[in-house]
């Protein structure tokens, strides 16, 4: 079993920069693919970026692309999304998710959520 616990939410103004964390738990975490989710008051959770167990591959929403970059450090058990250029459409509460899937069962995990605010 893998625990998540997001850091590095906060209030910052449109045009900023905030770098978010996830501390994972656990001593397979190099097996996990990691991703980040967010949402915001009133509206359903939706993706925004990805990256394969490894390292190796990323994905992202095409409304952050070229502004977030999602990283991971497996040593250290710990998943990263640095976001910069922050709109206020960018304002919810960040969310990690950790995702292992063997033939046999489905191993998904997810965090309490940071929240961030972007101020116009």
């Amino acid at each position: 079993q893998v625990q998540v616990e997001e850091s590095g939410g906060g209030l910052v103004q449109a045009g900023g920069s905030l770098r978010l964390s996830c501390a994972a738990s656990g001593r397979t975490f190099f097996n996990y693919a990691m991703a980040w989710f967010r949402q915001a008051p009133g509206k359903e959770r939706e993706f925004v970026a990805a990256i394969s167990s490894s390292g190796s591959s990323k994905y992202y929403a095409d409304s952050v692309k070229g502004r977030f970059t999602i990283s991971r450090n497996n040593p250290e058990n710990t998943l990263y999304l640095q976001m910069n250029s922050l709109k206020p459409e960018d304002t919810a509460v960040y969310s990690c998710n950790a995702r292992y899937i063997t033939t046999f069962r489905d191993y998904n995990y997810w965090g309490q959520g940071t929240q961030v605010t972007v101020s116009s």
